[in-house]
């Protein structure tokens, strides 16, 4: 497609997901949360790990769309309202080229403040700093049940990168305070795992979940966030030790599985995406290089097996389906990320002429999956468009 037609359609496509977004006020359905039924809240199967976790699985496969005969309501999802926080303020800085019109800096400039100060609202204050959970409880397979609201570090790395963005354009001193105590959560109250030359961080503080290789990542990309800020050594120490022993647990070919279970042995497009952004972070703000090489690498691993030369991403290193929203989602956010988007300008444009084609219902919203038989056509708010409008506004950025 002619560039300027993609940037058109790019255009339309964007307005028409911020429209339906801003419509919905921002709250809506998860893909995980069955458990917030009223109906199965009423029964005594919420007591039971393997009746949870079929509730879940069955909410999140089913292409109908049982959540108002069932009780689930539409809520604010804390992930979710970050991703929002930071495309809007992406957006601000498009507005300040004059490039495209997705309103005015004090248009957007209101949505920003209305969605950071919702964040502040939506932190638990029950541990050493500020975090965050999902609006659900959630049913890892059998190994735990994470209570709502219960934090996780991947939550609070959303949160803490929305949040100083925010500060970073308004100026108000309670978003960067509300971050830097963030780090006495990742420092304090998650737990550690010895790996290698280095630890892993827990994904949340409750034991038995410190295996993830992103989330680890995810709480180093906050500390050298924070780091930046405060030039606190403990931080900076603290974050690169967890670095090294994820770049250890890298695989020759460049890979990363998701975890150190068996169970979590899978190499999937996302994730690999957040372990990118994750180091270049860490690299970014301390100015610490020695990681570049597993940057490099990583990344060329990306690139050559996660997406199709007709621009169709893959979510498995080995397999295309399903293909998850998430996937075209995070290209768009590491390619800017990690400064590669100029290199790779013609795959972005593949990727997101395909995803809008293939993905983007007429109403504004992303779908969730694509299988190859029958695909769920749910609107979900964080999964799919929460994600989509911020690697959206990093696409606009980059091509600004």
């Amino acid at each position: 497609m002619e560039e300027s037609k993609l940037k058109f359609n790019v255009t339309s496509s964007f307005l028409k997901l911020k429209s339906y977004c801003e419509s919905e006020s921002f709250k809506g359905w998860d893909p995980y949360d069955g458990l917030n039924s009223k109906v199965f809240q009423w029964t005594p199967l919420k007591y039971w790990d393997l009746a949870r976790l079929a509730w879940i699985q069955g909410f999140k496969r089913s292409p109908i769309n049982f959540r108002i005969l069932l009780g689930v309501p539409k809520e604010y999802n804390a992930k979710g309202v970050a991703l929002f926080l930071t495309g809007y303020c992406n957006l601000y800085h498009i507005a300040e080229t004059g490039n495209f019109n997705f309103g005015t800096k004090e248009e957007i400039k209101k949505h920003i403040v209305g969605l950071a100060d919702l964040l502040l609202k939506m932190q638990n204050k029950n541990y050493s700093g500020a975090c965050w959970g999902y609006n659900f409880d959630w049913q890892a397979r059998r190994l735990f049940l994470f209570p709502k609201n219960l934090p996780t570090v991947v939550a609070t790395s959303f949160c803490v990168e929305a949040l100083l963005k925010a500060y970073e354009i308004t100026k108000n001193e309670e978003y960067l305070e509300t971050c830097k105590s963030t780090t006495n959560f990742i420092l304090k109250d998650l737990n550690r795992s010895d790996f290698k030359s280095g630890f892993l961080f827990s994904y949340s503080p409750m034991n038995g979940n410190n295996t993830v290789l992103n989330a680890s990542l995810l709480g180093a990309k906050v500390l050298s966030q924070l780091y930046y800020y405060t030039k606190d050594e403990l931080l900076k120490s603290t974050a690169e030790k967890t670095v090294k022993a994820c770049c250890e647990a890298q695989q020759e070919d460049g890979s990363w599985v998701y975890g150190l279970l068996p169970v979590q042995n899978w190499i999937d497009s996302f994730h690999t995406g957040y372990n990118l952004i994750a180091i270049q972070a860490y690299q970014d703000n301390t100015g610490d290089l020695q990681f570049q090489g597993h940057i490099k690498k990583g990344f060329q691993y990306y690139i050559k097996n996660f997406f199709l030369s007709d621009g169709t991403p893959k979510y498995y290193h080995n397999k295309t389906y399903p293909i998850d929203i998430h996937c075209p989602g995070q290209l768009f956010v590491t390619l800017a990320k990690t400064n590669t988007f100029a290199e790779n300008k013609d795959l972005a444009a593949n990727v997101l002429e395909w995803t809008l084609n293939n993905m983007q219902d007429k109403k504004g919203y992303f779908y969730y999956q694509l299988k190859k038989g029958i695909s769920s056509k749910i609107s979900y708010m964080r999964w799919s468009n929460a994600f989509m409008f911020n690697a959206f506004t990093d696409y606009l950025k980059e091509i600004t």
